[in-house]
């Protein structure tokens, strides 16, 4: 990877950090304050989120009823979802300290917070709960993923790939064959000390 090109990797990392925080910050102040696990709404507005509440049997009344006709098969998926998180935990709890690579942390991931919101009745929160599970469990993975391609073939595809993971961008390019060995004892060496994307 030319200079410029990591420079400017660099660049975007440090603006996507600055982003984030701005973001986490204007939310933060304006509706919420996160202390601890806990996430805390001034008096009023949990007031306000009480009132919009709508009540279970209302709820079901006026809900889509393809909603419902589908809801066993999306539950039944917690199954696979179960035994993908099994199998990848137990690998990255096995090999990564072989290969000398600093653990995926699966709270930053898998975020149960949905629930403290009180215009949720049950069956949403519900939901919620399932969604955020499946969604954190797809990154948390594809964070294990990640980290396990760098360490073996830290090598981008040829073709353009839609939906790749956060370390993609600095990998070597297609068919870069110079000293390959060298750098790719660089990219694991950087697995022990840097694994995780900046979160900030």
């Amino acid at each position: 990877m030319n200079e410029k090109i990591r420079q400017l990797l660099d660049q975007m990392s440090a603006l996507e950090g600055d982003l984030r925080k701005a973001v986490q910050e204007q939310e933060v102040s304006a509706l919420f304050q996160i202390k601890g696990k806990r996430v805390e709404f001034e008096a009023s507005i949990r007031q306000a989120h009480r009132q919009l509440k709508s009540g279970f049997f209302h709820w079901l009344v006026t809900y889509r009823p393809q909603n419902l006709l589908t809801g066993p098969i999306i539950y039944s998926m917690i199954v696979p979802l179960l035994l993908l998180d099994l199998c990848v935990s137990f690998y990255q709890a096995s090999c990564f300290p072989i290969y000398g690579i600093t653990k995926v942390r699966r709270g930053d991931y898998i975020v149960f917070d949905r629930q403290q919101l009180e215009y949720l009745n049950f069956i949403e929160k519900f939901h919620c709960s399932y969604c955020a599970y499946g969604n954190g469990l797809m990154a948390y993975m594809s964070e294990i993923l990640g980290r396990t391609e760098e360490y073996f073939c830290p090598i981008k595809h040829a073709r353009k790939v839609l939906g790749t993971h956060s370390r993609y961008a600095r990998f070597l390019a297609y068919g870069e064959a110079a000293d390959y060995e060298a750098k790719l004892e660089n990219f694991r060496a950087g697995l022990g000390e840097k694994a995780a994307p900046d979160k900030t």
